[in-house]
């Protein structure tokens, strides 16, 4: 008999395509060599052209489903995606606040199509319940400009973005940075803990097939922090894998498609 990998666990929404969501949480889960747990929060009917229909689960659902496996099994990392009202965002915020394992908030507000995952009256429980208890939160350009009004344009805006999504209250903050049009070549991100900053630079790859990036890099924190990794050690390492997945992208359906998960095994 073998023992478990480390155990991590995702809070997410479902995708029915595949790329994103609890299905794009698991994959890189698998992947990166932990074993990966789901609690799903919604249902979405999405393709690569967009989200069709969302459907929320009812909150005791999703509490039922977190203290199922946190109960029974342990875990040892948390990832949290998409928390489309504030009953669901202050539901799962109490639950982390009673769980000892770090958790990796990703604020998820808008789709790859530009579609609204979160209601406007969630934000303000976001920021008051769930990011304090974010041991990293990872938003991007317009999650940022969603829960603090910081327009980023630049690097010093960055830096702005990350002081004012730590006054929320997170041990960390990744600003990522990838919709960055003054990087054509490069895709930037910034970590820090308002005195440690660690810039992080990759290659921009000319492929749109992103679909799942913001999920996938939430998920590759949580499986190094499972693994006993350290927030820069584990961003850094995330950051690698889900660099890999972007350039390995593929088409699927008529529109965007999925960054390629299993890219390390092809």
């Amino acid at each position: 008999m073998s023992t478990a990998p480390p155990l991590c666990l995702t809070v997410a929404g479902s995708d029915s395509g595949g790329g994103a969501g609890i299905q794009a949480d698991l994959k890189t889960m698998l992947a990166l060599g932990v074993h990966g747990m789901s609690v799903v929060t919604a249902v979405t009917a999405q393709n690569s052209l967009g989200v069709r229909g969302v459907w929320e689960l009812p909150a005791e659902a999703v509490a039922a489903q977190y203290r199922a496996v946190v109960d029974d099994i342990g875990v040892q990392a948390v990832k949290t995606g998409m928390l489309s009202s504030a009953v669901l965002v202050e539901t799962v915020a109490a639950l982390l606040a009673d769980t000892r394992a770090p958790a990796v908030v990703d604020p998820v507000g808008v789709s790859k199509h530009g579609d609204a995952l979160l209601a406007a009256s969630a934000l303000d429980a976001v920021r008051k319940e769930l990011l304090p208890r974010a041991t990293v939160a990872t938003p991007n350009l317009d999650e940022v400009a969603q829960l603090t009004g910081v327009v980023v344009e630049t690097e010093d805006d960055m830096r702005r973005a990350a002081d004012a999504i730590l006054g929320h209250g997170p041990r960390w903050a990744l600003i990522k940075g990838g919709h960055l049009a003054a990087h054509g070549h490069e895709a930037v991100d910034l970590l820090t803990d308002g005195t440690e900053e660690r810039w992080l630079r990759a290659p921009r790859h000319d492929n749109r097939h992103t679909h799942g990036t913001g999920c996938t890099l939430a998920s590759a924190i949580a499986a190094g922090l499972a693994r006993g990794l350290t927030v820069p050690e584990a961003v850094t390492a995330a950051k690698e894998y889900v660099t890999g997945a972007i350039a390995a992208g593929f088409a699927l359906g008529g529109g965007i498609g999925p960054v390629d998960h299993a890219w390390q095994w092809r």
